[in-house]
């Protein structure tokens, strides 16, 4: 077998998914969005809860735990509310429509169990629309305006490659891991 005949790895050594390198649109957002997920849960893997909880520096609060709960606010928001038109409430509830803010009794298993499920929300609420089908931003400045859902796919793969880095800096403050 030769180099070129050798087929192509699907997954990092890391069991991250390799985005598709070619191929229809549609997959190729959903396979970027499925990498960037899987970046987001390999930073918080094999810490605990108190290393979930830590700042990067002052005068942030920003913690791993944090951005897994804000993550599953923002999907909730941009599928669900936007895509979906649904109306539904903040994830972690009214006074946290950030997700940010933590409690003491949430760990970062129930958190990133929450952040899956809203994943899996969306992807249902996605199925079977296309590329072009619009919904309307529900809140902010750009309250009413009207999105493509190849507009949020592109918007969440930039909204979860923007945390990346910053949970790049955190896990390295927590325990020097960088990379991926």
């Amino acid at each position: 077998m030769t180099t070129a005949d050798a087929p192509t790895p699907t997954n990092l050594p890391d069991g991250r998914p390799i985005p598709l390198l070619t191929g229809d649109e549609r997959p190729m957002l959903e396979s970027w969005l499925a990498f960037h997920r899987a970046t987001l849960e390999l930073k918080c893997a094999g810490l605990d809860d108190a290393q979930v909880r830590l700042p990067s520096a002052e005068p942030s609060g920003l913690t791993l735990l944090g951005l897994v709960q804000h993550l599953a606010e923002v999907e909730r928001n941009w599928f669900q509310r936007v895509v979906g038109g649904h109306d539904v409430p903040p994830v972690y509830g009214a006074g946290n429509e950030s997700g940010y803010v933590l409690d003491g009794a949430r760990g970062i298993d129930q958190a990133l169990g929450v952040w899956r499920r809203e994943i899996a929300r969306g992807r249902e609420v996605c199925a079977g629309r296309s590329l072009e089908s619009a919904g309307l931003i529900t809140d902010g400045p750009m309250t009413g305006v009207e999105v493509s859902l190849r507009w949020v796919l592109i918007h969440m793969i930039e909204e979860y490659a923007r945390h990346n880095g910053h949970a790049d800096i955190l896990r390295e403050r927590i325990d020097g891991v960088t990379g991926a």
